[in-house]
């Protein structure tokens, strides 16, 4: 069995945005990434702490702005126009969740396409799906290819089952797999939590990504012999023992299949440290293409 190291992964992924960094700076450009995060949220402010410690260690141009809950839709929707208009600023994205008065998809959509970092924004979701390689790629779907490709997984002619549906992961991550090229060519069956007999479909998949968002969703019976999982689950469960009375797991029961698996990714590690990773990566390509425009 392969235990996948995320952190090992995003630390190759942070080296090569680094030298792309310091290329784009000899021709004048530094990457810029603004971060709006409305609320107090605590783990969606330690998130946003991340983010802009990474960006600061690459040598970004980084912006935080810390908006009150109470901030309205107006307002949120003027900050985004002022970003798309700062040439300084190449990456923006918005915290999510938000407070339940801002329309999160309508201040994506505000979001210039070519600044969508993220890659939720209508226009990149339809280049994802046209093969179009101009488009940003939602960050954590494309740090689970970098972890296959790293791990030496083939894809091509083999059976993948993505077990969840959202935009963030399970549909992205479907559309990656069946493009042509490496990383892709593969079998792409997508369930989810109301599958029928959901064991059986997994059993038949040599790669499984596991992006359900419920601890320990799959188990033994749902992993075959030889197969690969990439868990993108991060699940709290109270645990007396643990220090903070609570344990992070993905959605595959670790302990139950990791011996019998080809490759697997643990939680935490595995998945995680990738999506800051390739936010990174996509914040640089950004301000590539931006400079290849003006060529």
């Amino acid at each position: 069995m392969v235990r996948i190291d995320g952190a090992v992964v995003a630390a190759k992924v942070m080296e090569e945005t680094k030298s792309r960094t310091v290329a784009l700076m000899a021709r004048g450009v530094c990457p810029g990434l603004a971060v709006i995060l409305i609320g107090d949220d605590p783990a969606s402010r330690a998130y946003v702490r991340s983010k802009d410690k990474k960006a600061a260690e690459l040598g970004f141009h980084s912006i935080k702005k810390e908006l009150p809950a109470d901030t309205s839709q107006e307002e949120v929707l003027a900050l985004v126009d002022q970003l798309n208009r700062d040439p300084a600023i190449h990456g923006i994205l918005v915290q999510s969740p938000p407070p339940p008065q801002i329309d999160e998809a309508a201040v994506v959509r505000a979001i210039d396409p070519a600044k969508d970092v993220d890659g939720f924004h209508p226009v990149n979701v339809a280049k994802l799906a046209m093969d179009d390689p101009t488009g940003f790629v939602p960050c954590t779907p494309l740090g689970c290819l970098r972890l296959l490709h790293e791990a030496g997984i083939e894809t091509a002619g083999r059976r993948a089952v993505v077990v969840g549906r959202s935009m963030i992961v399970g549909k992205p991550m479907a559309l990656l797999l069946m493009r042509r090229g490496p990383g892709g060519d593969a079998t792409v069956t997508v369930a989810h939590s109301r599958s029928r007999d959901l064991a059986a479909i997994t059993r038949e998949a040599d790669i499984v990504i596991a992006a359900v968002g419920r601890p320990h969703f799959l188990g033994d019976k749902h992993i075959r012999d030889g197969a690969v999982v990439i868990d993108v689950g991060i699940n709290r469960i109270e645990d007396a023992a643990h220090p903070r009375g609570y344990r992070l797991v993905g959605d595959v029961d670790y302990d139950a299949v990791a011996d019998r698996c080809e490759a697997i990714t643990p939680v935490p590690g595995g998945v995680g440290p990738m999506t800051i990773a390739m936010l990174m990566s996509n914040t640089v390509t950004a301000a590539e293409l931006l400079l290849s425009a003006r060529l």
